[in-house]
């Protein structure tokens, strides 16, 4: 392992999260190789989402336009101005709880691989029983990978839990959908990182997260609305038969865009 480990800066997007961002940051203040800096995003918060940021050293951007993916790529340009285009920036929500080695696994994954340009892993819920959580943790995120790997020809990005070098996210900035609220911006930004770049999922990099997202029944259609309308807006350009005619025809694929880790 290279004894030099590339800088690590964290965006966290936030709207009107301050309690989970409490916890969220409270997990990176333990980890093992401490980030090079920590850029929450506040996205029009009416709670003391800011205040709590500030409390933790985080540097606090505002970013007017609503949504998640304006936030994030608020985040991604604060973070990639600050730093080298080699530098990293790594990507949770604000209802994360990171593992105290964290930073420190990103930051040698990308040290290990210099071509590597994207590395995401998954998540499991907390705050309920153990094998409940992780057997909706399998079920809700098994089915995003499946639907969405199916669409994009590889294994999708999971925003909570996101590590990409500057440099890559700079040349897709003016890209992706990042004015629109609807879209699920790590899907988006896998249609434009994903293929023709060197990407990997490690099963066994695994952070908690908040179950929310599978706590109400409209929680679920919001993302399958959000789902739809993600694939629709980059359709019919990237029509999954597209993108898997591109794979195996090795079209515009520079190298390995779903390498998979398995768990450990």
């Amino acid at each position: 392992m290279p004894s030099e480990l590339p800088a690590v800066s964290v965006v966290i997007p936030c709207r009107d999260d301050a309690v989970f961002l409490e916890a969220c940051l409270s997990s990176l203040a333990r980890q093992s190789v401490p980030p090079r800096e920590i850029v929450v995003v506040d996205n029009n918060s009416s709670d003391a989402s800011a205040e709590v940021a500030r409390r933790f050293g985080a540097r606090v951007v505002f970013e007017a336009v609503p949504g998640i993916p304006a936030a994030a790529g608020a985040g991604y340009d604060a973070a990639a101005g600050n730093t080298e285009p080699d530098s990293i920036i790594a990507r949770c929500d604000a209802d994360c709880v990171l593992p105290p080695d964290w930073i420190a696994r990103i930051a040698e994954a990308f040290a290990a691989d210099p071509r590597l340009e994207v590395l995401s892993g998954p998540g499991v819920f907390y705050g309920m029983p153990r094998l409940r959580a992780l057997l909706l943790s399998r079920l809700y995120l098994g089915s995003y990978y499946l639907a969405m790997g199916s669409a994009l020809a590889h294994w999708p990005f999971f925003g909570s839990n996101l590590a990409l070098r500057a440099g890559a996210w700079e040349e897709v900035s003016r890209e992706v959908h990042r004015g629109d609220p609807e879209m699920h911006d790590d899907v988006c930004l896998s249609f434009h990182l994903g293929q023709g770049r060197r990407c990997r999922l490690d099963r066994s990099l695994v952070v908690g997260m908040a179950p929310r997202a599978v706590q109400s029944r409209a929680g679920i259609l919001l993302r399958f609305r959000r789902a739809f309308h993600t694939l629709a807006c980059h359709w019919p350009g990237e029509y999954p038969w597209v993108r898997w005619a591109r794979r195996f025809t090795g079209s515009g694929t520079a190298a390995p865009a779903d390498s998979v880790q398995p768990q450990g």
